[in-house]
């Protein structure tokens, strides 16, 4: 029986959840072509609506451990499935997320995202683009935005703890901002295609601060963002 009410919530989830979704990339599309000051609402109504879905519809509790920042500071969070990217617009006011290019195709999504300011990653596409990335990121840095990245650079199964990709130390350094590490245990409820009831906790380190050498830091976000990984 719980194994049919879990499988009947999940499809209550898709339905509502991406019937939502489409409406809201059909909103936030007018948005960019009216008046590009009602895109940012636009996108915390999907946090919302999607938080609402997971803990209404699923089950799901969504507990914060710590205090998240605001401001400008590098944001890196484990990245167990798409809960979290979902989310983002929701924990933070107005967050730059590094995000693969491929999004950017997605039609309407694609555009709305540039315009809001998520930070295309171009990877393999050489020195020209990485240094078009570090400008983008640098100008949201100092619009007073948090920028937040997924250093592990894709989704990982919970209880692993992959080596971080090896443009983060040198994101790091270049930008030169603090960083604060976030752990996240969303993979055994979310990242499933029957989704089950349970409890998805944040947890917030302790902030790095900028400078310190490749080794250090990446050891210290590396064991800080796979604080829940038990």
């Amino acid at each position: 029986m719980s194994t049919l009410l879990a499988a009947l919530r999940s499809l209550a989830f898709y339905l509502l959840f991406y019937t939502g979704s489409a409406l809201l990339v059909v909103a936030s599309v007018a948005a960019v072509l009216v008046q590009r000051a009602w895109l940012r609402p636009v996108v915390a109504a999907w946090g919302r609506w999607h938080l609402w879905c997971v803990e209404n519809l699923l089950g799901i509790a969504v507990v914060l451990d710590g205090a998240l920042p605001q401001g400008p500071v590098l944001v890196a969070i484990k990245h167990e499935s798409f809960f979290e990217a979902i989310d983002m617009p929701r924990l933070f006011a107005f967050p730059a997320v590094f995000a693969k290019q491929e999004l950017f195709r997605i039609p309407g999504w694609g555009y709305s995202a540039q315009v809001y300011g998520l930070i295309p990653v171009a990877r393999d596409q050489g020195a020209r683009a990485l240094r078009a990335m570090i400008a983008s990121a640098k100008k949201r840095a100092d619009a007073g935005r948090p920028l937040v990245i997924f250093p592990e650079g894709t989704r990982v199964p919970h209880g692993t703890r992959p080596p971080l990709q090896a443009g983060f130390a040198g994101l790091y350094k270049l930008l030169g901002l603090p960083v604060v590490p976030v752990a996240v245990n969303s993979g055994p409820s979310y990242h499933r295609l029957v989704k089950r009831p349970g409890q998805i906790t944040y947890k917030v380190g302790e902030t790095i601060p900028a400078g310190l050498p490749r080794d250090e830091v990446e050891a210290r976000v590396h064991e800080a963002i796979n604080a829940l990984n038990g």
